[in-house]
């Protein structure tokens, strides 16, 4: 008996058809992938399965028998637990609270407690149940949701890009998780873009494109390049990444140390690095040391900083604002971008408004010609699956709107850039695209720094790497000569005490 069958799924938005009669089968204790590129259909699937969404036509059957799911409630009460990419929590509660409030009350909020930290550990994922959402960090609360999924007990687990701002421990960890809860009876759907992941955790796959459904096969039994040519249609164009050419240096840290803001968040201790032109620093580390503060402090969000510990362009700017950044060259690109990097219920032309001033004159009249032009070449460059510069923010699949925001501050040719999480959650094709992106811009001169939790995608793309943990920054080593070993041991904060480590 399946454990799962979709049969004949259609879902028709305004603007576009997310599911095209799609068919799906999950046997109990299989995990099954589905892959597609950004827009292809599979979050909307995931959703129609978990009674967020509700189909326009076709049926569900759970467990051999035809069943309508109206809601989440409906669904966990089947024995279906998800995680979605863009997390649903309230940022005012607790972790324990938002977990509390997706089960049955017959635990009190402090069993719930306990829980948690019992499967967190049980399943090596760091969570303190008594910390407010809105002082977590991406990656943490993504831990929050997966513990909270967990503690359901499912038959059914939905994962939508559960490893996207995962360190490489934590993903093993995980899969081993994930393999147990297969091998109870637990079927498992997953969503990922990252195909190596693919290939080593599932039994099955089936592949969406537009909508609808182009293959099914045995991912043990493809390689990368073959599932890419299913799922896009081509392999993504290899990188080019010729040996940099470093040139002044643009952004200088020194001794830059701040009080956490927050009474959950991270001190900052000393952090000094150097990133000149023509080059891209790349900052590894496990979610919730720092990178929050730090892109604060770089980026004019957090101006408390001694204006000489961060200089721009050998000007003293730690007390500068975003704006004069901008104006000075420096982009920066944000890990949260749905509330930080573009305004949901605005349009994407709107959204540029954010951080691309040049549309609006010096009496303050907005050019809104110049303004849909702006956005519709971003979405053309960058290959943005959206009905136009009208569409909202909100509209976009998550990796889509990733693909806009990155592209908005990329193509504003910035002397600066700093990006954090730069691929999270896009296809391999747009990973490919947005990382070209970048080379190209170091290429023409341009300093990058990148603060990601893909060690992969760091050593594809950087020159140099360091490591922060515990709000302290390493020593910097060379690209070519770092392994990801070196890496890990690093992010716990063991690293030599030196200046850099030379190439």
């Amino acid at each position: 008996m399946l454990r799962l069958e979709l049969i004949s799924i259609t879902k028709q938005y305004p603007a576009v058809k997310a599911n095209d009669r799609v068919d799906l089968r999950v046997k109990p204790g299989e995990i099954h992938a589905v892959l597609g590129e950004n827009g292809a259909g599979k979050s909307t699937l995931m959703k129609i399965i978990y009674g967020a969404v509700r189909p326009d036509e076709g049926e569900i059957r759970w467990n051999g028998q035809p069943v309508a799911i109206r809601n989440p409630h409906e669904a966990r009460q089947l024995g279906i637990a998800m995680v979605f990419q863009h997390f649903s929590l309230f940022d005012t509660l607790t972790a324990a609270e938002n977990v509390w409030l997706g089960l049955e009350k017959t635990l009190s909020l402090s069993e719930v407690t306990q829980r948690i930290t019992d499967v967190a550990k049980v399943y090596g994922l760091d969570v303190d149940p008594l910390r407010p959402v809105h002082s977590l960090s991406v990656g943490e609360r993504q831990r929050v949701e997966i513990v909270r999924a967990l503690m359901t007990n499912p038959q059914l687990l939905i994962l939508d890009e559960p490893t996207s701002v995962l360190t490489p421990q934590a993903v093993g960890t995980l899969f081993v998780t994930l393999r147990q809860l297969a091998s109870e009876g637990c079927s498992i759907l997953y969503i990922s873009h990252k195909l190596d992941e693919i290939r080593a955790l599932c039994h099955h796959c089936t592949v969406l494109r537009a909508g609808k459904v182009t293959g099914e096969v045995d991912p043990t039994k493809e390689s990368n390049a073959s599932l890419s040519r299913l799922m896009i249609g081509a392999e993504p164009p290899p990188l080019r990444h010729q040996r940099a050419q470093p040139g002044e240096v643009v952004l200088a840290v020194r001794d830059l140390t701040l009080a956490k803001q927050d009474p959950f968040g991270m001190n900052l201790h000393d952090i000094s690095f150097d990133v000149r032109a023509g080059e891209i620093v790349g900052i590894a580390g496990v979610s919730g040391n720092g990178q929050q503060e730090l892109m604060a402090a770089l980026s004019g969000e957090d101006p408390r900083a001694v204006p000489s510990s961060i200089r721009l362009f050998d000007q003293p700017a730690g007390h500068w604002s975003p704006r004069r950044r901008r104006d000075a060259g420096q982009h920066s690109v944000p890990e949260d971008r749905l509330g930080r990097g573009a305004v949901p219920t605005l349009s994407l032309a709107q959204n540029t408004l954010l951080t691309r001033t040049e549309t609006i004159g010096r009496s303050g009249w907005i050019h809104t010609r110049d303004v849909t032009a702006l956005a519709r070449r971003v979405i053309e460059r960058f290959k943005v699956q959206a009905a136009g510069p009208e569409a909202t923010a909100t509209s976009l699949s998550g990796g889509n709107l990733q693909k806009f925001i990155v592209g908005r501050e990329i193509d504003a040719q910035p002397k600066l850039l700093i990006v954090s999480q730069p691929t999270w959650g896009v296809d391999v094709g747009a990973a490919a695209q947005i990382r070209g992106e970048l080379l190209a811009l170091r290429d023409a001169g341009c300093a990058v720094l990148v603060v990601s939790e893909e060690l992969d995608e760091l050593f594809e793309i950087c020159d140099r790497l360091m490591v922060i943990a515990q709000g302290r920054v390493s020593v910097s080593v060379a690209a070519s000569l770092a392994t990801v070993e070196q890496m890990g041991e690093w992010m716990s904060g063991l690293w030599p005490e030196v200046d850099h480590v030379e190439a």
